[in-house]
C-alpha cells in the first residue's frame, strides 16, 4: 500500500513517514499541495495523510476542490484544530478521518491502514490459496499451518498478488504500489523480493512467472 504524506513541518513529516514505513507502507512525501499534485499526477496512492494548515492555506479547501474535480483517494487530516466544528468541517470537505495533534503514531498507522483497506473494501480480511493463508489485519502468513516470517516488502508483494488473483500482476504494478519514491525503478528489487518470497513459501511453488508480463499466484507456470 502506497501513501502520500503532505506536511510542511520537516520534523512532523519525518516522524509520520518513519512511522508509516515501519508499519509496512510505501511512503512518498510532499511539503505543500504543489508537490502533492505533482506526485498524484504520477503515482496512484491508497491514502493521503494531510496537514490541515499548509503554505497554500487550509487543506480542507484544497481537498474539497480536488474532490469536486474527481479525487477519490481516502484522506486523513492531521491537525491541532480539535473542536467539533473543525471536525464537522473536515468531513464536509471530504476528509475520511481526522486525527488531532499530538497523536500516537501507532494509532495513526492503524487508521491509515483502515482507510487503505476501505478503498479496497471488496478484499476479504483472510486471503487463501492452496495451503497458504494470509491474515491481512494481523499481517500474519501461514503455510500448512506454520507461521512464516516475512519482511514488510515481502508481505506487501504477496498481499497484492493474492488480492489480484487470478490475474497476472506486472512488475511495474508491484513496484508502483509496494515501493516509494526512494526506490530505483531500474533496479531488480521486485524480482529479488519475489525470489525471497518463493524461498520462504517453499514447495510446491505458488508464485509463477508469466514471461514478459509479471507474476501470478496459483495455477501452472507459463
Amino acid at each position: 500500500m502506497r501513501v502520500l504524506v503532505v506536511e510542511d513541518d520537516p520534523e512532523v513529516r519525518s516522524a509520520v513517514v518513519t512511522a508509516l514505513r515501519s508499519g509496512g507502507f510505501a511512503v512518498d512525501q510532499a511539503a505543500d499541495w504543489s508537490q502533492a499534485d505533482l506526485s498524484m499526477s504520477i503515482n496512484d496512492y491508497d491514502c493521503l495523510v494531510l496537514d490541515r494548515i499548509l503554505p497554500e492555506g487550509d487543506s480542507l479547501h484544497q481537498l474539497g476542490h480536488r474532490r469536486r474535480a474527481g479525487l477519490t483517494t481516502p484522506a486523513l487530516v492531521l491537525t491541532a484544530l480539535d473542536s467539533a466544528g473543525d471536525r464537522i468541517a473536515g468531513f464536509q470537505a471530504g476528509v475520511d478521518d481526522y486525527v488531532v495533534k499530538p497523536f500516537v503514531t501507532a494509532e495513526l498507522v492503524l487508521r491509515v491502514r483502515a482507510l487503505c483497506r476501505r478503498r479496497g473494501a471488496t478484499t476479504p480480511p483472510l486471503l487463501r490459496v492452496a495451503d497458504l493463508e494470509v491474515d491481512a489485519a494481523r499481517r500474519e502468513v501461514r503455510r500448512a499451518g506454520v507461521l512464516l516470517t516475512l519482511t514488510r516488502k515481502e508481505f506487501a508483494v504477496l498481499e497484492m498478488l493474492l488480492v489480484r488473483r487470478p490475474a497476472v500482476v506486472s512488475r511495474s504494478d508491484l513496484f508502483e504500489h509496494c515501493w516509494d519514491e526512494l526506490a530505483d525503478p531500474s533496479s531488480n528489487v521486485v524480482d529479488a523480493v519475489v525470489a525471497q518470497l518463493r524461498r520462504k513459501l517453499g514447495e510446491p511453488q505458488l508464485i509463477h512467472t508469466v514471461r514478459g508480463v509479471g507474476y501470478r499466484v496459483g495455477g501452472a507456470p507459463s
